[in-house]
């Protein structure tokens, strides 16, 4: 056996990846399955053939293929992600895969091939966008004016368990787009699905005080078209953004990378409500819609309630019976509560400390009202839950006791509450109730797939759980439905890429997070960790002395202890980092 020399080859690697495959597989496992056996019979097997490529192996989520060239490799892989764009307009939430590409030296085991060449392909679709192709720069030399892609050098990469820095391509979706017969080639199938962007209301009752009110129906209209699994929902943080000023529809489209927008006003006045609303194509600034309610107050309900029906319908999506149930309101809450509870919902999403108590005040004051009030319950079980983040409120755990207390009664009062569900997921995971967190995230997501808050949870629950590339993928789907994101989202992103010791992306994601914040010391103690493991000594050590500026007391073993991490080699890794760069923390 030790005489027998091992077969080699050069050739073309092909690794690809299903994005978000937990979550698919978390929401509808035999549906997801049945999807991705179409898609290998009607368009991998089929496309791969006609690009002489040979499948190695296919795994659960992915598929390792082999070329002779690296011109056919890319070709293959663009013809992937086309085809799969072009089906993606058929679907509520579509399979998308991520694609990496490395020509290098293999070893053939059987009808297996590992070796260096194999890793690298792997690790580079690691780093591919959603819907994207990476490619390494020994492909990128051979595929040189011989594709239709254009692809940016976005620089030199340590990847995990590769001796050597990578040097990587990234399909330019944009810039190719122009150059193709199919002007729209290539683009991320994401901005296929039917994308909407409700704008906060404008109060027209000539009282402030009423803000509140006009606010509430433009939250309950986002909170309603969230629910439909065939539409993108912006949420509330980016869409309310234009809240205040002249609005230019069209700017608004681009920015928040949606197709339709929607405006309108409340007038609320004695014992009547009036409420205007239009849908405007983004695209041209044309209205697709109008109406116009003059009700009784008493009615506000059924107000919102053929608003939303009438948008549904001017967007000409198909319903299922599901949905139109979903969609009823089968509450008898009366209008004093529900006015008590807008007021309480908009002072809990301050999320500080004075107005958590302030909003609990208020929303049980809803509760005297009516004691089933789920959608209240879960409000001021928020309160709680973020009175114990922010470590004011009550002493030592009870807040998060409450909290969860709470939440799971206002989980039994209505198990429709997709608002519920979360908050509840949030109290499990702060619990270190994995498995209950991420089965309660992902009963939200049922109830309300563009749930910007029910996404971001998500990716919370798998972070912490252990499951940094799963966390990424729905950090990427966070994103484009809340696209002006906190910068806290980038600090998550980054400490997910860390504790897949991607550690350059990890670096260029917290200088992105530094930029809105520039004293934000746990960033900068994870710069100062990435900055040790790529060997960058000063730059480390320069991020450290931020974190000492900016809190001296700082210590990631008491931060550490206080978030509730599943997996100890995170700490581990983050030690190790700052040990590469001389600093103890």
């Amino acid at each position: 056996m030790g005489g027998e020399r091992l077969q080699r080859r050069l050739a073309a690697i092909l690794s690809a990846d299903v994005v978000g495959y937990s979550r698919l597989m978390g929401i509808d496992e035999a549906g997801t399955l049945s999807r991705l056996n179409a898609l290998r019979r009607e368009l991998f097997d089929p496309t791969i053939a006609v690009h002489s490529g040979r499948i190695v192996k296919l795994m659960g989520d992915g598929a390792l293929v082999e070329f002779a060239s690296a011109v056919d490799a890319v070709t293959c892989a663009i013809e992937i992600q086309r085809q799969l764009r072009e089906r993606a307009g058929d679907e509520a939430d579509p399979i998308q895969f991520r694609i990496g590409i490395n020509v290098g030296d293999i070893i053939i085991e059987g009808d297996d091939i590992i070796g260096d060449g194999v890793n690298v392909a792997a690790r580079i679709e690691g780093i591919a966008e959603p819907g994207g192709i990476s490619i390494s720069e020994d492909a990128w030399r051979q595929v040189q004016g011989k594709v239709t892609a254009n692809f940016v050098d976005i620089g030199e990469h340590t990847l995990k368990n590769i001796a050597r820095p990578v040097r990587i391509y990234q399909a330019d979706f944009v810039g190719t787009a122009a150059t193709l017969s199919d002007s729209s080639a290539l683009m991320p199938s994401v901005s296929d699905k039917l994308s909407i962007a409700v704008l906060a209301f404008t109060n027209m009752s000539g009282d402030p005080e009423q803000e509140y009110f006009s606010d509430g129906i433009s939250e309950d209209i986002i909170t309603d078209l969230s629910k439909l699994s065939q539409l993108r929902v912006i949420a509330r943080n980016s869409s309310f953004t234009y809240k205040g000023g002249p609005v230019d529809v069209k700017r608004v489209g681009r920015d928040l990378s949606v197709h339709y927008v929607l405006e309108g006003s409340v007038r609320k006045a004695g014992n009547r409500v009036r409420v205007t609303s239009q849908l405007i194509d983004a695209t041209n600034g044309m209205h697709i819609w109008a109406d116009r309610f003059d009700r009784d107050l008493t009615d506000i309900f059924a107000v919102q309630d053929e608003l939303t029906k009438e948008i549904i319908s001017a967007l000409k999506v198909k319903l299922t019976p599901e949905q139109k149930d979903r969609l009823v309101r089968k509450s008898t809450i009366g209008l004093e509560a529900y006015n008590l509870f807008l007021r309480g919902r908009e002072l809990a999403l301050l999320h500080t400390k004075s107005n958590n108590a302030e909003a609990r005040v208020i929303l049980e004051r809803a509760i005297s009202f009516h004691p089933d009030f789920a959608a209240a319950h879960a409000y001021i079980a928020l309160t709680r839950l973020n009175d114990y983040l922010i470590g004011g409120g009550d002493a030592a755990n009870h807040g998060l006791k409450t909290g969860l207390e709470i939440a799971t009664r206002a989980v039994a009062m209505d198990d429709e509450d997709p608002h519920a569900h979360f908050v509840l997921s949030m109290a499990m995971l702060w619990h270190r109730e994995y498995d209950n967190a991420l089965s309660e995230v992902l009963l939200c997501l049922r109830l309300a797939p563009s749930s910007a808050e029910g996404n971001l949870q998500l990716a919370l629950v798998q972070y912490y759980g252990g499951d940094y590339s799963s966390a990424i993928d729905t950090l990427n789907a966070y994103m484009q439905i809340d696209p002006f994101y906190p910068g806290l989202a980038l600090y998550f992103l980054a400490q997910a890429q860390h504790s897949l010791e991607q550690f350059d992306a990890a670096a260029a994601t917290l200088k992105r997070r530094l930029e809105r914040d520039r004293n934000s010391e746990t960033s900068y103690a994870l710069l100062a960790s990435c900055c040790g493991h790529l060997g960058q000594i000063d730059e480390g050590r320069a991020a450290w002395a931020e974190v000492v500026r900016i809190a001296p007391d700082f210590s990631i073993e008491r931060r550490w202890g206080s978030l509730p991490f599943r997996n100890a080699n995170d700490y581990a890794r983050r030690i190790e980092g700052l040990r590469k760069a001389g600093l103890s923390a």
